[in-house]
């Protein structure tokens, strides 16, 4: 399905570079993300990214990231939230992206989450079970690095292909035993599940799993102020959180506002975001996130991929798909 996928996409580069061109021609630019409860929804409810960009933005929600893939191959979507799984699946097939920032660092905010009365104790248990997972996703990484850690052939248990809304649903039919997913639909889930495992857990076995933000190369170097702008914003409002994040309780307005935007509930925010990690801009940069670090994340990950026969090819060098210009830029 992914290999479909990844042919699809590289044909659709061929007729869409026209289309990807600069944002000043385009009277709206589209950003595309998943509705996580994260401190940028804040700053975004009041519109700092429009004020600091010049841009009038069209945030625009996405189930998963083989569609922001797909999306911006058409030229539809210039910059976006985009996980580690598919964005190795992205970089391997060569699409003309660069991650130029961090949006956090997954934990428990993406989660096996198993029915009460399923029978599943232990990852050992999922065999023969039903498990709801958006395929190409983080969350599928993470399945997929549980199952082999385990010890377990994913041929051994039934692995559906939805995304969020979808395994609610088929949660609520009792149409599946388990649901490896992330926010809000994690919490619809739990409240007859509990949590197996976490992708903190699996990136402890050699599984690591984050959202990175990319954009396409041309728009970037095209709209340079502006991507450093956005980048900057960005950096904001993860610090606003990080400042005091004892002080961002169900009852403050940031989560409120989080809240609001996303579908969480207001007292499950604060556990939400403690299940992420957002890594301050400097330390991106020092640490080599945006640079040697996340080309050998995004190289790791392909590996694993093509070792579970979900792409065909593992790229040589990672680095062209990585960009610290834009943070660095944002950090003068």
């Amino acid at each position: 399905m992914i290999k479909k996928l990844a042919s699809i996409l590289l044909a659709g580069m061929a007729v869409s570079a026209i289309a990807t061109g600069p944002a000043a021609a385009q009277e709206t630019v589209i950003v595309g993300h998943f509705g996580n409860p994260t401190p940028d929804q804040v700053a975004a409810a009041d519109g700092k990214f429009e004020e600091a960009t010049g841009w009038n933005i069209e945030w625009r929600k996405f189930a998963a990231g083989t569609d922001v893939i797909a999306a911006m191959a058409s030229g539809d979507v210039n910059v976006a939230a985009l996980g580690s799984s598919p964005l190795a699946i992205a970089a391997s097939q060569g699409v003309e992206l660069q991650m130029f920032m961090v949006a956090e660092v997954i934990g428990t905010a993406e989660s096996l989450i198993v029915r009460n009365g399923s029978g599943i104790e232990s990852l050992e248990d999922l065999e023969g079970k039903r498990i709801g997972v958006p395929i190409g996703s983080t969350a599928h990484f993470s399945l997929m690095g549980a199952l082999d850690h385990a010890g377990i052939d994913p041929s051994e248990i039934t692995i559906m292909n939805m995304p969020p809304d979808q395994i609610v649903a088929a949660w609520q039919q009792d149409a599946i035993d388990a649901g490896f997913i992330w926010e809000p639909a994690q919490s619809s889930l739990m409240e007859n599940g509990s949590r197996l495992v976490g992708a903190g857990e699996t990136a402890e076995w050699g599984y690591p799993t984050f959202d990175g933000w990319v954009v396409n190369k041309a728009f970037a170097e095209a709209n340079r102020d502006a991507m450093v702008a956005f980048t900057k914003t960005m950096a904001e409002a993860n610090d606003a959180y990080l400042a005091d994040t004892a002080a961002w309780n169900a009852e403050s307005e940031p989560v409120k506002v989080i809240a609001e935007r996303t579908g969480a509930a207001p007292d499950q925010v604060p556990a939400v975001l403690g299940g992420y990690t957002f890594i301050p801009l400097d330390e991106q940069v020092s640490s080599g996130w945006l640079g040697e670090k996340g080309a050998e994340a995004m190289k790791s990950t392909a590996e694993f991929l093509k070792s579970a026969g979900r792409i065909d090819t593992v790229a040589e060098d990672y680095m062209p798909f990585v960009t610290d210009e834009y943070a660095k830029a944002a950090m003068e």
